[in-house]
This record gives C-alpha cells, structure tokens and sequence, in this order.
C-alpha cells in the first residue's frame, strides 16, 4: 500500500480548517477579526476552503482607529465584495466622540490602546461569542500563551493562567452569560510559514507588503511612514526610502524596514534571513517589556 504524506503547509492547513470548523460547530454568532493584514487575509482564505462551496459563515469586523493605512482600507472592502461577507466595523473616533475613550496626547500619541474598549464594545453589541483571530505564537512572548480557544470573562478580561486545556485537540467552549471566547487557527504558524503559504496559494495582499517608495522619518530604530497624523519630533527629517512593511496596523506606529523585496519569491528569501521578529518595528510593543500582556488582559486582540 503506497503511504500518504502531507507536506508541513498542508498539515498547517488542516489544523487550521478544523479550528475554524470546530468555532462554526460550537458558537451560535462567530466573527473574523479583519484588520488588512497578512495574517486576517489568510484567516479569510481558509475559512473560504473550509466551507466551500458554501459562503464564508462569519462576518468580518475591523476595529477602525481611523489612523489606516488608505491602501489597507481599500484592500479590505475589495476583499469584503469578493467574499460576499458581511463587513461589521467598530470605529474608534467614534468611541472618542461619545466620551468611550479619551485620546492620547503627546509625541508619542497613539489610538493603539484605545481599539480595546471599541472591541469590547463591539463584540457586545453584536452579541458575538467567538471572535477568531490571526494572532500567531511566534509574534510575541504573550501570544506564545494563547490557546487556540481562548477564554475571555465577562469584563473581556484575559488570564493566561485560567484558560483550559486542549488535550488531544478537543476544545471546551462552554461559557456563561456575558463571556466570550477567542480564537486562534493560525496559533502554530511561523511568519515564515505565512509568506510560503500566501506564496503557493498566490493569495492577493495590500501592496504594502512589498517594496515601494515612501516619504518616512526614522523613529526608534523604525521607519515610521510620513501622514497627516504624524507628529514631528525636533530633529527629525523626512527622507524618501524604499521601504516595505512584515506587519500592518495604525500607520502612526508600524514601522517599515529598507528592502528591495518586491515579489513574494523575494520576500520569502528575506523573511528566511531574518533574525527579528516582525513586530520588532511595532512602537506599540516598545512601550514596556510587557506592553503586548498588559493589553490583551484588558481585551486587546
């Protein structure tokens, strides 16, 4: 009898496929946590293999800072009329205008922080039980915790020391009134593992993933994109690179690296000879050693 292998990406896959089946069989109004990433696009790809020919039985949601990149935002209402999905948008100035959260002031000023409490008001609102989302255990240390159901109490709180156990993949979604859950499909994916799949599976992805010429100012050992929501510091100077982003998130804070890296092929070569982890150039992980935990206790993604 001849034997049947998988290769390393299939396994990957099917991991992942189960995961996304098993939320859809143990939660009643699941959503797909969608910021124009590499890693929400390819949440959105597997759940479209995992219930075809069927639609995608998951609405997206995007928790909007409204510090995007424009290119992000076009991508994911492309995306949003392909899949025929139903988009859900939580908005963060709106939260500000209500008096929800208080905007940060200063140089350093970010909406990072503040996408939390908008999340949690969303997921409340929208009565949503399971929100799946592309975080990954290789990003950051707090991440490496998650579990692929991730308990969330009634307050939206996360402790890594009671969530529970996965023993031979069976997943306990029971909760009371008020609580919810997160889910993570791709937790055993490597970034690596990420680009050789948009690779074979010729995934389409924002633009700014590969290299390209933009206006930046170097920032705490970054190239921080020039926007209308930039503040100068004094002696900084804007100068035009050719720059590309790994990770995507509000422009006033994800950071680009110089590269020549303009096709996936040549992505992947630089992805294999890197030594730092892709939310190396995120100013929102630089705050304290912490800072990733300390905002997913509160809620964060």
């Amino acid at each position: 009898m001849a034997k049947y292998f998988l290769n390393y990406l299939d396994e990957l896959e099917s991991e992942a496929i189960f995961v996304l089946r098993e939320v859809h069989a143990q939660f009643q109004n699941p959503v797909i946590l969608f910021s124009g990433g590499k890693d929400s696009i390819v949440l959105a790809h597997l759940a479209k293999k995992a219930f075809y020919p069927s639609k995608i039985p998951f609405a997206l949601m995007h928790i909007d800072t409204g510090h995007n990149f424009p290119e992000t935002i076009k991508f994911r209402d492309d995306l949003i009329e392909i899949l025929g999905a139903k988009l859900i948008v939580g908005s963060v100035q709106e939260a500000i205008d209500d008096n929800r959260v208080v905007e940060e002031k200063g140089k350093n000023a970010t909406r990072n922080e503040l996408q939390i409490t908008t999340l949690l008001d969303a997921i409340e609102d929208n009565k949503i039980d399971c929100a799946i989302g592309g975080g990954r255990r290789d990003e950051e240390k707090a991440r490496a915790k998650e579990r692929f159901f991730s308990h969330r109490d009634d307050f939206g709180q996360w402790s890594p020391k009671n969530q529970r156990p996965e023993l031979w993949n069976l997943f306990n979604g029971k909760m009371q009134e008020g609580e919810h859950f997160r889910a993570f499909p791709i937790s055993n994916w490597t970034e690596m593992d990420v680009w050789n799949y948009i690779k074979r599976e010729n995934i389409d992805i924002p633009s700014l993933y590969f290299a390209h010429d933009r206006d930046v100012v170097f920032r705490n050992g970054s190239w921080i994109p020039v926007s209308e929501y930039l503040i100068m510091h004094g002696n900084e100077e804007i100068v035009n690179k050719k720059i590309r982003f790994r990770t995507l998130g509000d422009i006033t804070i994800t950071g680009g690296i110089e590269s020549d890296a303009d096709t996936l092929e040549k992505i992947v070569e630089e992805v294999s000879a890197m030594r730092e982890t892709e939310r190396g150039n995120r100013s929102d992980d630089k705050r304290s050693e912490t800072s990733m935990e300390d905002r997913k206790k509160q809620g964060y993604f």
